[in-house]
């Protein structure tokens, strides 16, 4: 199965050259898949770095000035969050590990750079659960709508509790103990991620993930994802840190070490074979081929990688093709058989089914887990 042929967006961020021959009409498809896919701002950084923004025709720049004022603005406000969660938190004695997009900010790597994100992650040993959750709603979080059934949900068979938003700031957080739930096949080890996790200078109390288990929970986010309304930006964050951490020789032996270790080299083999196939991410030949052990067998290897291809483009229209919408669909079917056994599976889509219509979010709240056998 061949790959399909990049989009506007793929190839502006790919090969900025690109936007150089650009006519008005694909100007203005441009900024709406960028927009679509949350990846305006990395748009923009990434013309701005090529020295091309002065080539933008008027109006497109002033989207990615829009959106470059959105995002700086973004900075000051998450590294304002994250000191009032650090000071919320300050007498739970438990490390907070920032996850995803805020660790990228907060740590200044270049995978922030032009990233949108609407909440703060962290990480917390689950014995700390009850006093970290008890110390935010005293703050002023408070929990998200939830039934009985949901917060059951969220308590027993996820790895995070449920989202609190804070009364004034309306700023939300998903406070994590793993990063898979409990109805994982394959348990992850949340106490080493902890116990291997970098303080932040000048944040006390503050760390990030380690270089690879960054990584490793970037690939397992977006790998074992069924909705894909930013796969395309997790794609990128995928390939952003992989561009930076990989300019250490080490970094490669020690992310096959570590994947090894914490059970997930399936995801790894997924986000380097698609984001070296996809964005031309540099992976050293070596580390391709340490990852094939991990490679699906027999077709189900190329199966997997068309659906990706295919999956992976932005949520618009213009790239909404019914090869796409089928591979979104099977990866959705695929992500719920990994999420949680088949009789808790059939049980809780059902009832979802039965009480509500399911919304577009709903892929995205259900729990993340690995299967036995699924590709």
């Amino acid at each position: 199965m061949s790959l399909p042929a990049p989009t506007l967006l793929q190839a502006a961020l790919t090969d900025p050259q690109t936007v150089t021959r650009c006519l008005p009409a694909q100007w203005d498809l441009l900024v709406r898949q960028a927009r679509r896919a949350n990846l305006l701002g990395r748009l923009g950084s990434t013309l701005r770095e090529a020295g091309l923004l002065a080539a933008v025709p008027e109006a497109p720049r002033q989207h990615l000035h829009a959106a470059d004022v959105i995002c700086r603005r973004q900075s000051v406000s998450i590294a304002w969050e994250v000191q009032c969660i650090r000071r919320a938190l300050a007498r739970c004695d438990a490390p907070i590990v920032l996850l995803k997009g805020a660790a990228y900010e907060i740590a200044g790597l270049p995978a922030a750079r032009g990233r949108l994100f609407s909440d703060v992650d962290i990480l917390v040993p689950k014995a700390q659960l009850p006093a970290v959750e008890s110390a935010l709603l005293l703050e002023g979080w408070q929990a998200s709508d939830h039934d009985d059934y949901d917060q059951h949900y969220y308590r027993e068979w996820m790895h995070e509790i449920p989202p609190l938003r804070h009364v004034r700031r309306d700023t939300t957080i998903d406070v994590h103990h793993n990063i898979l739930p409990a109805t994982a096949r394959v348990r992850v080890d949340a106490q080493a991620l902890i116990d291997a996790a970098i303080a932040v200078p000048g944040h006390d109390g503050l760390f990030t993930l380690q270089p690879v288990d960054m990584l490793l929970h970037s690939a397992t986010h977006l790998f074992h994802e069924g909705e894909f309304a930013n796969g395309l930006r997790d794609l990128f964050d995928i390939d952003a840190l992989l561009r930076d951490f990989g300019s250490d020789s080490r970094f490669w032996d020690e992310l096959i070490a570590r994947a090894a270790t914490l059970g997930l080299g399936r995801s790894l083999y997924y986000a380097l074979q698609v984001s070296s196939q996809m964005l031309g991410t540099p992976v050293p030949a070596p580390v391709l081929a340490a990852a094939q052990a991990w490679r699906p067998a027999g077709p189900a290897a190329a199966w997997m990688s068309w659906c990706y291809s295919q999956a992976l483009q932005p949520a618009h229209p213009s790239a909404e093709t019914r090869s796409v919408k089928a591979a979104r669909l099977a990866l959705y079917l695929r992500s719920h058989w990994l999420r949680m056994p088949f009789a808790l599976m059939v049980y809780h889509l059902g009832r979802k089914a039965l009480l509500r219509p399911r919304k577009s979010g709903d892929a995205a709240t259900m729990p993340q887990a690995q299967g036995e056998r699924a590709p």
